[in-house]
């Protein structure tokens, strides 16, 4: 048995990532381990990383110079999207000591079975992406306030422009008895939110006759969680009657819905393979809206991708001003290794990348501060978080308001009834406590 005492966890990228990561950190406290932070000087670092960009890739290799720095002797271990894709690459690394591909990420504490101080060589343990086809179900414990459950893993879309269907394998899920199993564990915990997560959570039902619809419809009969909230879903995939289920029958589903679009160019929507084309996302927005004007839709675009005109620039651009949508995540290409977008069209130089990803960050601003403004006025019901900062705490309505209180102990990890006020200059809603109507 090895000697290791201590162990710290960093994640990067998805909420996916930190399902998973808080999955395999219960497993090293039920060996015997203590989880501490980062600086406290670990025994073992784990690093679960991402690679949907370059940056990701670099943050690894900086987080690992980090731990050498905090203690020369620990044994480092790197897993996730980055370790499958790229193993050699990380095993390069001056003081990595174990690299852990998709199938053995959860398998770790067998790899440390009678290692005792860092090795001299970097060992790598992975298999072919094809051969990973288990699905290890995953939540998130710690954040009191909300967890992450993981519904789905992998995906069968192979858009142009993604390496996920390399990294993490085909799409696969438990069933809808076992995933109500993971959602009732986390319903005997304080937390009060479950945000449902997965690469693409909207093709939940491989093999089992099942869809993403069974499932939600299961999960809103769970008492002991008061909301659940979906963190992303394929257009496509998008039914009006899961739409219609959440807005109009759901007890617990909130009404927050974040859909990727990527582009509103048609022309290059075809080219990133996607499975849909605008009017159809167009229908899908309108939908939502007239059911719930007041609902929160959040929007994936992607700018710089090769091939793109100013002139495909400028079409996503005019969409997305007419969509009565509420917030865009913006995302700027950046070439992957065996992905077809490269070959898709002529490279993007990288300030015209910048500066589109400027002009669209703009445009989420005024969307969002387009929807805080409408629901000014508005009753909500908030559940505050547990961080304070300088004597302000903060929390989140049904329908994704991020908004500010002064800080009351007693309220951290309650729902409130409070009214919206004004927006602040850091566009973050003001509130008042309906009851006494305490204001900031």
């Amino acid at each position: 048995m090895n000697q290791f005492k201590k162990v710290a966890f960093y994640t990067l990228g998805c909420k996916l990532n930190f399902s998973e990561t808080s999955t395999i950190s219960r497993l090293f406290e039920e060996a015997g381990f203590a989880k501490v932070e980062f600086e406290e000087t670990p025994d073992v670092y784990v690093i679960n990383t991402c690679s949907v960009t370059e940056n990701a890739d670099k943050k690894c290799k900086q987080l690992v110079k980090r731990a050498q720095k905090i203690n020369p002797e620990s044994f480092i271990v790197i897993v996730g999207c980055y370790a499958q894709l790229k193993p050699e690459e990380i095993a390069k690394i001056h003081g990595v000591d174990l690299v852990l591909g998709a199938n053995e990420k959860f398998n770790i504490l067998k790899h440390l079975e009678n290692k005792n101080s860092k090795l001299e060589i970097t060992e790598v343990s992975f298999d072919n992406i094809k051969n990973t086809k288990e699905f290890v179900p995953s939540y998130s414990i710690g954040d009191r306030t909300r967890s992450f459950l993981k519904v789905q893993d992998g995906c069968d879309y192979f858009c142009s422009f993604c390496t996920i269907p390399l990294a993490r394998g085909k799409s696969r899920n438990a069933s809808v008895a076992e995933t109500v199993l993971e959602a009732e564990k986390i319903a005997k915990t304080a937390v009060k939110e479950v945000v449902l997560t997965g690469v693409n959570i909207g093709d939940f039902g491989q093999g089992e006759g099942e869809n993403f619809f069974d499932l939600i419809k299961e999960l809103d009969n769970i008492d002991g969680i008061d909301r659940f909230r979906i963190s992303s879903i394929e257009p496509n995939l998008l039914s009006n009657e899961i739409i219609d289920f959440c807005l109009k029958d759901s007890k617990r589903f909130v009404p927050h819905f974040h859909i990727p679009l990527q582009s509103g160019s048609d022309r290059l929507l075809k080219l990133m393979r996607r499975k849909y084309e605008r009017a159809l996302y167009a229908q899908r927005v309108i939908q939502i809206k007239s059911i719930r004007p007041d609902a929160c839709i959040g929007v994936d675009v992607i700018v710089g991708f090769p091939g793109e005109t100013d002139e495909d620039f400028m079409d996503s651009v005019n969409f997305l001003k007419d969509l009565d949508v509420s917030y865009l995540h913006v995302f700027t290409y950046s070439e992957r290794a065996n992905t077809g977008a490269p070959k898709l069209g002529e490279k993007v130089p990288m300030e015209v990348r910048r500066e589109r990803s400027k002009q669209l960050h703009l445009l989420s601003d005024r969307k969002k501060r387009q929807f805080y403004t409408e629901n000014s006025g508005t009753e909500r019901t908030v559940l505050f978080e547990h961080e304070e900062d300088e004597g302000i705490m903060y929390g989140f309505t049904e329908n994704y308001i991020k908004v500010k209180f002064p800080y009351q102990q007693e309220l951290t990890n309650t729902f409130q009834k409070i009214r919206l006020t004004e927006i602040d200059r850091d566009g973050i809603m003001k509130c008042e406590l309906i009851e006494n109507l305490v204001t900031i």
